[in-house]
């Protein structure tokens, strides 16, 4: 059998499908997101309903998407829903904006992440600190290359590692709590937000810290019994995730004041140093945790990002090479090299990589875009999940408003980059598309006649 004619296999059960939402969306951004939602929501209150309300708000993205991966349990996520809604252009343009603009640099940042912290306990910087994060991918590549068992046990084991100290933690604040901070409604020095719009503003700001959590869908087609799993991991993963961060809020509320929280650059770590036990080696026990928890996220990243090119090169819509499947291992190899190899380019090339970042409000779109395919995928007459969301439509609209806000966000951060990433992507991505498509149409000829 040739490797671009091997299938791969499922052997990823229910703890995999969590690992992989749960260990994408826990990432670095936790540690810096408390201040930056304090700071919108304005009082220790309406911090902790702002994560709880945008948590409840990011359910229906999860909800979408298990009914979609209950319909197509196959690996390519989002490319798979574009192509089976009918749009085959924008399906390649989902796939093509990942892997030139989204994915491997996603993967150059957390390695460096993971390393910056890391100078926390060695004196590493300049080129060997690049060298190091290299490493980390290198690590992580030969891991999910060599079994994708092996990968996804690892996947489990460190995101139910990054969770501890952060069970840790709550469960030791929930003992320290101030009565007198608790769920304070006093109001953050020189906010001018209140009330509603101050609410609303905090909860656009945690849309970040719940992005991801449809990670394993990109896997689907590695999943057993997916018609179960995807759904029921989908829907957990949504509920970990919002509990871990209500509580985290929760006990933050009531150990530290909103101006502190606002004021911090590293939340997270103040509030380790304000608990017992914690508090005297609070900076080294919270740079442990971020190395914990980005590994997590990188070991995902690398996990289940290549899956959508290797399901675009099956369709002869990308390099052909992308289908090989390792006739040993049983993985997308040549995928998760190829994409670890762009990754380690930005690496040495993070003025690049810092220039990619602004490709995530086409991103944000594609989102979108999942999201409306439902309303397309209802009508057809082979669409038939085994699960069905709750609410009719009124789930894929909740879970488009919320990617909406983080579009506003950027445009309103980065117009004039956020647009033209959008024109470069088209431009490119379009005739690239046309290119595969007219080569496809030539080769069936060929074979027709």
């Amino acid at each position: 059998m040739s490797e671009n004619s091997k299938e791969l296999g499922r052997k990823l059960g229910l703890g995999a499908v969590i690992a992989l939402g749960v260990g994408t969306t826990v990432g670095s951004g936790i540690f810096s997101s408390l201040s930056e939602v304090a700071n919108a929501a304005g009082s220790s209150l309406f911090l902790v309903l702002a994560f709880i309300l945008g948590g409840l708000l990011q359910i229906p993205a999860n909800f979408c998407y298990a009914e979609l991966a209950s319909a197509f349990p196959e690996d390519g996520g989002q490319y798979v829903y574009f192509r089976e809604a009918g749009s085959r252009p924008m399906a390649f343009l989902c796939g093509w904006i990942s892997f030139w603009a989204t994915d491997p640099p996603s993967i150059s940042i957390m390695a460096l992440a993971i390393v910056n912290h890391l100078a926390y306990f060695l004196p590493i910087h300049g080129l060997a600190l690049r060298f190091i994060a290299v490493a980390f991918v290198l690590l992580f590549m030969c891991i999910h290359l060599r079994s994708v068992e092996a990968g996804g046990a690892f996947q489990t084991f460190i995101t139910a590692l990054k969770i501890l100290p952060f069970a840790l933690i709550i469960g030791i604040g929930l003992f320290n709590l101030n009565g007198g901070l608790l769920l304070s409604s006093e109001r953050l020095a020189g906010t001018t937000a209140t009330g509603i719009a101050a609410l609303v503003a905090g909860i656009a700001s945690t849309t970040w810290s719940y992005d991801g959590m449809g990670a394993a869908c990109y896997m689907s087609g590695e999943i057993k019994d997916p018609h179960r799993n995807m759904p029921l991991g989908l829907i957990l993963t949504a509920i970990v995730v919002l509990v871990l961060y209500g509580g985290l809020t929760f006990v933050a509320s009531g150990i530290l004041t909103v101006d502190e929280l606002a004021a911090s650059d590293a939340p997270i770590a103040l509030l380790a140093s304000k608990l017992p036990g914690i508090g005297h080696f609070a900076g080294t026990a919270v740079a442990i945790m971020a190395i914990i928890v980005v590994i997590g996220s990188l070991s995902s990243c690398i996990m289940y990002q290549p899956r959508i090119e290797y399901a675009m090169a099956k369709d002869n819509l990308f390099f052909q090479s992308f289908a090989k499947v390792h006739p040993k291992f049983e993985t997308p190899y040549f995928s998760i090299i190829v994409q670890c190899a762009v990754a380690i380019v930005l690496i040495f090339a993070t003025s690049l990589s810092d220039l990619l970042g602004y490709f995530t409000m086409v991103a944000l779109f594609k989102n979108v875009a999942t999201f409306c395919t439902i309303f397309v995928l209802r009508k057809k007459e082979h669409y038939k999940p085994t699960y069905k969301m709750p609410g009719g439509y009124i789930m894929p609209i909740i879970a488009s408003f919320m990617t909406l806000t983080l579009i506003w966000g950027e445009l309103t951060y980065a117009p004039v980059p956020a647009i033209l990433c959008a024109v470069i992507a088209i431009g490119t991505g379009l005739p690239a598309f046309y290119f595969w498509d007219r080569r496809n149409r030539k080769d069936n000829a060929g074979t027709a006649s």
